[in-house]
């Protein structure tokens, strides 16, 4: 592949996704899941995993590798599928990577969320071309009256970031186990003005998916992380998937730690473990933890219909015809997921996610041939590139 091609594929892929042995499992073909249209066309993806690929795409992961201590990987699909894991859970111990540990999945919450708004549309206790501050009157100040709730969910609203620590990896260091409300990022937010006319670009920032989380509480009555439990995650028996507490800082059961590589004076590097950290920064925007298999379960219910109801369920699948505020392209964000265009030129639609040592992503083609889900603790998993090890985990999945 060209190396313009990857760069290409990669910044898409970011903005939407001693060691140990590998462990790698082959898994039969999975019957089209309950609720899905069966495909009358040939599958997009018609051939099983390739499982060499996969495996040397996860091989040698530990505290001596250059970009990840650790990796988790699903694919599955209609055409068969592949499980393996690599690396360690720890480099203290160096002991091997649990395969169904839990993790943060940052970003990929955002699927989550608008899920469940997207289910709120659907019982018509939510218009998503009515003005979000019609729902939010005492939140949303008059400069932002237009913006709409389909605004929020493809991040065409024009509202700016909160303000943070910084973007620094030390900065936010320091302020690891500060809390945050969410109500006072919308008060920050606010108080600036917009970054464009709302509807006229996207730009992905994590305060649309804030405005969503207090959106759902105020239609719902109850806290986001019930609306989201009670609407998704108990249905589908997802029960190693949770949100933290405001002030919890742990992740709780199995898991790999996450680290993030420092540069010492020397030339050496020091692996921190980053994996304590208060997330009530990202709330409905990117603080889940999950495992692979519960996310798994998520991409297919989501894509088979059986979340959301597929009238609604498009706005998943539809990109807005705007540009991308920041690099003025062809925008790709969708409302929860990203449209991404493989170089064979298949088309996928997922989700990333980036938390300090930890990077995830579910993706599938739309007909479910092939799904993937993985969790790569990268040594750099803020870093303006994709890690190469997620890169390369997303080409020998969803190669034929």
């Amino acid at each position: 592949m060209k190396a313009r091609t990857r760069t290409l594929i990669a910044a898409a892929l970011v903005l939407g996704i001693a060691s140990g042995p590998v462990v790698a499992h082959a898994a039969a073909a999975a019957p089209v899941p309950a609720g899905a249209t069966v495909p009358v066309t040939a599958p997009l993806v018609s051939t099983p995993p390739n499982a060499k690929a996969l495996a040397e795409a996860i091989a040698g992961l530990g505290p001596d590798h250059k970009d990840a201590t650790a990796a988790l990987v699903r694919v599955g699909g209609t055409s068969g599928g592949w499980r393996g894991a690599s690396g360690v859970a720890d480099v203290v111990t160096g002991r091997g990577a649990v395969e169904q540990g839990r993790f943060r999945a940052g970003s990929v919450t955002k699927t989550f969320t608008a899920a469940v708004v997207l289910q709120l549309a659907a019982e018509g206790r939510v218009d998503l071309d009515r003005p979000v501050r019609e729902y939010l009157p005492g939140t949303v100040p008059d400069a932002y009256g237009t913006v709409t709730v389909r605004q929020l969910l493809n991040y065409t609203s024009g509202i700016p970031s909160a303000d943070g620590p910084g973007d620094s990896f030390e900065a936010q260091w320091e302020h690891r186990f500060d809390v945050t409300d969410p109500h006072d990022q919308l008060a920050n937010a606010f108080a600036k003005k917009p970054e464009f006319v709302p509807g006229t670009a996207q730009h992905y920032l994590n305060i649309d998916y804030t405005v969503l989380g207090v959106l759902i509480e105020k239609v719902t009555g109850t806290s986001y992380e019930d609306a989201v439990a009670r609407r998704v995650l108990k249905p589908l028996g997802l029960r190693q998937t949770s949100f933290p507490a405001r002030t919890q800082t742990r992740i709780h059961g199995p898991h790999n730690h996450g680290y993030q590589a420092i540069a010492r004076a020397d030339g050496s590097r020091e692996l921190r473990d980053v994996t304590e950290w208060n997330s009530s920064d990202r709330w409905a925007a990117g603080d889940i933890i999950s495992t692979t298999a519960d996310l798994e379960r998520f991409t297919t219910a989501l894509f088979s219909g059986r979340i959301v109801p597929k009238a609604q369920l498009e706005e998943m699948f539809t990109v807005p015809a705007v540009k991308n505020f920041a690099n003025g392209k062809d925008a790709t964000l969708t409302a929860g997921l990203s449209r991404i265009v493989l170089p064979d030129g298949t088309v996928a639609w997922g989700k990333t996610g980036g938390r300090h040592g930890y990077n995830t992503a579910i993706g599938a083609t739309r007909d479910l041939s092939r799904t993937l889900v993985y969790s790569v603790n990268s040594t750099n998993a803020k870093g303006e590139d994709m890690n190469p090890v997620a890169f390369g985990i997303v080409m020998a999945a969803f190669s034929q």
